[in-house]
Formats: structure tokens, sequence, C-alpha cells
């Protein structure tokens, strides 16, 4: 029997399930080829689901979305949602509700569940489905509303979870971040990501011989 890191005979082709340009930033980190492909299913929360079981459900629907098209490939599937006292906040998408929803948050703390899933379709794969939750707890700087009003006209992150971009200007309305991955609160856990990759035999720092 193969141990878990064990590399893969096959080399599978890497999707990335989603059309976030930020995802697709941090997983070119790792250097290895692959493909984005964003999946198109509904997002919405299920009655009565915990905001963590939303993230990680839709996570692992993008992901099989895409390994159902793509058989033999590796497929990471991520989503992510802010809660505010256990109650989700959704991406605004547009001003006014952006603008609510940093006013409901500003001096208080806000929860980011960052849900990663992997699937390898490949036949005879030793871990075919792969998926956790990445917690982030963000505290929220109490800015006045015209401050919070034009970040949202310079960054307008209208399609973002808690209207706000942390890789971007968006930084600076934090006052403080809380967890075990420092990725995950832009939407790729990549300190996960990475060890799951291994458990699918996908090799790191690999370089060229150097001739003779």
């Amino acid at each position: 029997m193969p141990s878990s890191d064990t590399p893969f005979s096959a080399s599978p082709s890497l999707i990335l399930a989603s059309g976030s340009v930020y995802r697709r930033e941090l997983l070119q980190r790792l250097q290895i080829p692959f493909s984005c492909i964003s999946p198109d299913i509904d997002e919405t929360p299920a009655a009565g689901e915990l905001p963590q079981e939303t993230a990680l459900r839709l996570a692992q629907q993008k992901a099989q979305h895409i390994a159902s098209q793509h058989p033999g490939s590796i497929v990471i599937g991520s989503d992510q949602v802010a809660t505010l006292d256990q109650l989700q906040i959704g991406k605004p998408g547009n001003h006014q509700r952006a603008l609510e929803q940093l006013m409901l948050m500003r001096g208080r703390e806000v929860i980011f569940h960052t849900a990663l899933c992997v699937i390898d379709s490949r036949t005879g794969a030793n871990h075919p489905v792969q998926s956790v939750n990445v917690q982030t707890r963000v505290i929220m700087r109490n800015l006045p509303e015209h401050e919070l009003d034009a970040y949202l006209r310079i960054e307008q992150p209208y399609d973002c979870a808690g209207s706000a971009k942390n890789e971007g200007l968006g930084i600076a309305l934090l006052e403080s971040v809380t967890s075990d991955d420092p990725t995950a609160l832009t939407g790729l856990p990549m300190i996960a990501l990475t060890g799951m990759l291994r458990r699918c035999g996908i090799p790191f720092f690999q370089t060229a011989t150097p001739s003779l």
C-alpha cells in the first residue's frame, strides 16, 4: 500500500474552479501549471444552514461541477462566507448595500469561513475528496460613515463578502486579523491547499537538472 504522499503515476491537469482573480493570483504563487474555469452554480444559502456548512457545501459543489466535466483532473473549489453574530453577510452587489454592511460591522468582530475542497478525479486516487473550513476572525475599525463611503467609491468591492478587499485598500478598514492561514481571508487557504495537493502527489520545488 503506497503512503498518502506517494506521487500518483498519472500526470493530472490542475483546475481552479473559480473566476476570482484573487484566488488565481494566490495559486500562481506555487509556480505550477493550472487553468481556471468558473463554475455556474446557485450560491444561495440553504434554509437553516450554518455559515460554515454553506461555505463547505458551495466549495464542494464548485469542485464537483468542474470535476464532472473534466475527468482525470484535480479540481480546487473554494467559497467564503462572512458572518456577524452568526448571521451571514453576503456579497453586497451595489454601493448602498455595501455601505450598510460596513456601517453594521464597524468596531465589531466579523468571522470569515473560507472553505476549500480538492477533488482528485483520477481512477485509483488515494484521496479522491478532501475538504476543510478555515476560520478567520477580523476586528473592523470603528470608522466614520464618510470614510467608509469614500473607500467604497475608490475600490468598489461589491462582489466581495463583507464589502472589503483586504488584499487592497480594504486592509485600512481592519483593526486585527486572527487566523491559522494568512491567505484564507483573501479566499484561498494556501497552507491547507498545499497539504491537500501533496496528498494528491503534486510536486513542489522542482528545478531543472543542471547540465554537466
